[in-house]
């Protein structure tokens, strides 16, 4: 007789593994980085702001996305990936709502993760190399924000071309749907809620949580679309002097973050070889 391969020997244990990296930190973060994008609407300013506290990690903040993000990230999406297609989806013969929500909790998955994926390549590149940005993300539109002029880069990069907000705003829904549609089927994996009238209330709270994170994410997205970039740019540069003038070099975040030495953002000469220089420069979400 055959031996039951690994997955289906620890079927219980993976199923629990994988809800469990979807809430925390991958759920925690969207959650965090969503509001943190809404900044944008109160002001260039308190975005720029909390861009420059998540810098302050200086040379552990890739520890940090790798180790709280990337990785239980992929984990998730992974598996999230064999359940997909391990799963016998039976909507189109009954039709009951929950069977329809088990599909679009699938339909997504794949689209958050193809989403994410295209995101951090959009903004970050991937990788924070010289030769990846002069080869890869560069010529092929990466890499394209700068965390010292964060709002005024995170506008360009979704001004350019009204179908890059559009796309962006498929994949917030689409992520955001997929987390809180995941947390309302992860309590009765669970057992957090199981009777009906359980299910019902909860139901309404993830319904809620998702519509109010929805909005917060699709505002940020026109935030950033609607966003005077040249205004928003003249007060990043202005923060960043006060900071040059606040903080000795050797301790600043952004020197530590980086081996290129600090330019003066007021002469326009230094502020176009700010931009040569710090193009593979770690960048926030």
């Amino acid at each position: 007789m055959a031996q039951p391969s690994f997955f289906v020997r620890h079927d219980f244990l993976i199923r629990r593994l994988h809800s469990l990296a979807g809430l925390v930190p991958v759920g925690v973060y969207v959650v965090v980085h969503l509001v943190t994008n809404s900044l944008i609407l109160n002001s260039v300013a308190a975005f720029q702001g909390q861009v420059y506290t998540i810098h302050s990690l200086g040379p552990a903040l890739w520890i940090v996305e790798w180790a709280f993000i990337f990785i239980p990230l992929l984990f998730h999406a992974i598996l999230g990936v064999w359940l997909a297609f391990e799963g016998r989806p039976n909507a189109t013969r009954y039709g009951f709502v929950n069977n329809w929500r088990y599909v679009l909790q699938r339909v997504t998955g794949m689209i958050a993760f193809f989403f994410i994926f295209a995101h951090v390549f959009h903004m970050h590149g991937w990788f924070h190399t010289e030769l990846w940005h002069d080869y890869v993300s560069g010529p092929l539109g990466g890499a394209t924000f700068k965390p010292y002029n964060a709002g005024s880069t995170a506008a360009l990069s979704l001004q350019g071309n009204p179908v890059i907000p559009a796309l962006y705003a498929i994949g917030v829904i689409a992520t955001v749907f997929h987390l809180f549609n995941g947390i309302w089927t992860m309590g009765i994996t669970w057992g957090a809620w199981t009777t009906p009238a359980a299910q019902r209330k909860a139901n309404w709270v993830c319904l809620i949580g998702g519509l109010l994170l929805g909005v917060v994410g699709l505002t940020a997205i026109y935030g950033f679309v609607t966003l005077d970039v040249e205004n928003a740019k003249q007060v990043e540069d202005t923060m960043y002097e006060s900071r040059l003038s606040d903080l000795s070099a050797p301790e600043s975040p952004e020197k530590r973050t980086q081996p290129d030495p600090v330019i003066d953002p007021a002469s326009p000469e230094d502020a176009e070889a700010r931009d040569d220089t710090h193009s593979g420069m770690r960048m926030a979400e």
